[in-house]
C-alpha cells in the first residue's frame, strides 16, 4: 500500500506558517482594508445551508459570498480547497481524466495561485514571503490544492482568478443537531453484530449457506444458474474490512467460491493537517464489513450468509471511518480511494454506500477521475431518520455519473422506513420484509452467523453485486451497455417513476 499511496495519495498542503490574530479580521472585495469583519456565526451559516437544502435538495459553496465562506472557513479547521484549470480551459469536469497536472500549463495555474496568496500575505505583512514560507504540495491526479487560510482576502482574490474553479472549506460540518436530526449521527452506520433471531429469513443452499429472503424475490438465485460474477473486479469504499471476518479473508475461497481474491487497503487518515498518518484497511465501524458480504461472501459450507457475486473478486477500501462523508480526513480518503479505483483496469464497478447531504468538489473530481476510466460506480441515495421526511438523494448519488440505489418494503413501492427517495434514483432493491420490516442477511465483524443489515447502503451493495453477474455473463460488455441491461431488467422500463426511477432489478431478466 506504500508504493500505491506513493503513486496516487499525495498530501495536498499549503500552509503559511506565521499567522496572528489580524488575519482573522481583513477584508472583502467591498471594503477597506482597515476595516474590520465580523465573523457570520455559524448558526446563520447553518441555516443558510438548509434552507437551500430544503428548498432544492442542493448546497454548494459557490452561493456563499465571501465573508459567509471566510467565516465557515474559520468555523471549521481553516483549510481550504481549491480546484484549478490550465489558462483557457473551459469545463473540465468530463475529460478530467485525461488531464495531466504535471504539464506546464497546469504548473503554471498552481503556480498562479500561489504566487497572488503570496502577494496578498507580503502586501498585508510589508515583507517578502519566500517559497518555503508557502510549502505546496498538488494531488499527482486531480486539479486541485489545499492551504492553510486565515485571511478573507485571499479567498476574495482566489475567487475572482479566472483559472479557479471552486473554493471550499474542506472540513465545515453542519451542526444538525440544532434542528432535531441529531438522529442521523447518532450512530453513523456503525453497527454489524451478529443476529439470532433470524428465523424465516433465509433458506439454506448448497453447500451449507444462508441466502437471504430478498434474493428469490429479485432473481438473484436462478440468476445464478447463468452467473456468479467470477472475473469481475468490485471495488468498495466503505469504512474497511474487519481482520476478524474470515469470509472476507482466509476463507474467501470456500465451498461454491474460488479461483478470486480480495484485497484490503486504506485511504482514511488521522491526525492533524499537518501530521496525518494512514489510519490502515481494518473495519472499525462494521458497515464496510456488511456491505462487502452483501456483494461478495463466498457461498461456504458452514452456515454463513452468501453474497450476491459470490464469486467477483474485492477490493475493500477503507476510505471513511463511518458512512457520513463530512470530516476533511473522509473526503481525503474517499477522493484517494476513487483515483486508485479508477487507475486500475480490473475494477469495473465500485460501490459507494456512503455520502453526505450536500456536495463536495474534491469528491466530486474523483467520481469524474473514475468514471472517465469507464467505472461503473453505485452510490446509496440516502439512509437516515427525521432526514427521510423531506431530503432527497444525497451526494455523491445525485451526480450524473453515479447510479443512484435506494431500498423499498417488499411488494410494495414503498420506500424503506430509513431510505431516501426522489427523481435522481435510478434502481429500488427490496430491503425490508412485509409485515415484520426485517432486513437482509449479511456477514457480521466475525464468525459465521449472519447479521442482518438495511438501507439504501444495502441496496447499493446489492445492485453492484448484480451488475457483476451482468458483466460476468458478458465480459466484453462497457459500462454502458451492463446499465443498459440492468435498467431493461427494471419494473418500470423503459419508463422512470418520480421517486424510484426504474423500479425493482431482476436479475435473472439481466443475466438472460
Amino acid at each position: 500500500m506504500k508504493r500505491i499511496l506513493t503513486v496516487f495519495l499525495a498530501s495536498v498542503i499549503l500552509w503559511s506558517c506565521s499567522q496572528d490574530d489580524e488575519n482573522l479580521s481583513l477584508v472583502n472585495e467591498n471594503v477597506q482594508p482597515e476595516q474590520e469583519i465580523e465573523l457570520v456565526p455559524k448558526e446563520e451559516i447553518d441555516a443558510i445551508i438548509k434552507n437551500a437544502l430544503e428548498e432544492k435538495n442542493e448546497f454548494n459553496w459557490s452561493e456563499l459570498n465571501d465573508v459567509q465562506l471566510w467565516s465557515a472557513l474559520v468555523h471549521s479547521d481553516s483549510i481550504l480547497t481549491i480546484g484549478y484549470k490550465a489558462e483557457g480551459e473551459a469545463n473540465i469536469n468530463e475529460r478530467i481524466v485525461s488531464i495531466n497536472v504535471k504539464d506546464p500549463s497546469w504548473v503554471d495555474s498552481r503556480t498562479k495561485i500561489l504566487d497572488e496568496t503570496r502577494s496578498v500575505l507580503e502586501r498585508k505583512r510589508q515583507e517578502n514571503i519566500s517559497e518555503a514560507d508557502l510549502p505546496n504540495f498538488s494531488h499527482d491526479v486531480l486539479p486541485f490544492i489545499e492551504m492553510k487560510v486565515y485571511d478573507l482576502e485571499v479567498i476574495n482574490r482566489l475567487r475572482s482568478l479566472e483559472n479557479v474553479r471552486y473554493v471550499e472549506p474542506l472540513s465545515y460540518e453542519v451542526d444538525f443537531q440544532k434542528y432535531g436530526e441529531n438522529e442521523r449521527y447518532s450512530d453513523s452506520g456503525c453497527s454489524n453484530e451478529a443476529n439470532y433471531s433470524i428465523s424465516g429469513l433465509y433458506t439454506t443452499i448448497a453447500p451449507g449457506a444462508k441466502m437471504s429472503w430478498n434474493y428469490p424475490q429479485m432473481g438473484i438465485d436462478q440468476a445464478w444458474n447463468y452467473s456468479t460474477g467470477s472475473g469481475i473486479t468490485i471495488g468498495m469504499i466503505d469504512t474497511g474490512l474487519s481482520p476478524d471476518q474470515a469470509k472476507l479473508g482466509s476463507q474467501f475461497n470456500s465451498g461454491y467460491s474460488q479461483n478470486r481474491t480480495v484485497e484490503r487497503y486504506g485511504t482514511y487518515q488521522t491526525g492533524s493537517w499537518w501530521w496525518k498518518e494512514y489510519d490502515g484497511p481494518n473495519d472499525k465501524c462494521g458497515h464496510g464489513t456488511s456491505m462487502a458480504g452483501v456483494a461478495t461472501a463466498p457461498r461456504s459450507n458452514d452456515g454463513s450468509a452468501v453474497g450476491v457475486a459470490y464469486n467477483a473478486n474485492l477490493v475493500g477500501i477503507r476510505g471513511t471511518s463511518d458512512v457520513v462523508v463530512n470530516g476533511g480526513n473522509e473526503k481525503d480518503g474517499v477522493t484517494d480511494a476513487l483515483v486508485y479505483l479508477g487507475s486500475r483496469s480490473d475494477v469495473k464497478i465500485i460501490s459507494m454506500s456512503i455520502g453526505d447531504v450536500f456536495n463536495n468538489s474534491k469528491v466530486a473530481d474523483g467520481i469524474r477521475y473514475a468514471y472517465g476510466r469507464g467505472k461503473l460506480i453505485f452510490a446509496a441515495a440516502g439512509t437516515s431518520t427525521s432526514f427521510t421526511n423531506w431530503y432527497g438523494v444525497i451526494f455523491p448519488a445525485n451526480m450524473n455519473e453515479t447510479v443512484a440505489v435506494t431500498g423499498v418494503k417488499e411488494g410494495q413501492y414503498q420506500r424503506c422506513n430509513t431510505c431516501h427517495s426522489g427523481s435522481k434514483v435510478d434502481f429500488t432493491v427490496i430491503m425490508e420484509k412485509a409485515g415484520s420490516d426485517a432486513h437482509p442477511l449479511s456477514v457480521a465483524m466475525s464468525g459465521n452467523q449472519p447479521s442482518t443489515v438495511g438501507g439504501s447502503s444495502v441496496a447499493t451493495a446489492t445492485t453492484a453485486g448484480i451488475a457483476a453477474l451482468v458483466w460476468s455473463k458478458n465480459p466484453s460488455w462497457n459500462r454502458d451497455q451492463v446499465l443498459q441491461k440492468l435498467r431493461e431488467s427494471s419494473d418500470f422500463y423503459p419508463n422512470r417513476n418520480s421517486q424510484f426511477g426504474y423500479g425493482n432489478l431482476n436479475a435473472l431478466t439481466a443475466v438472460q
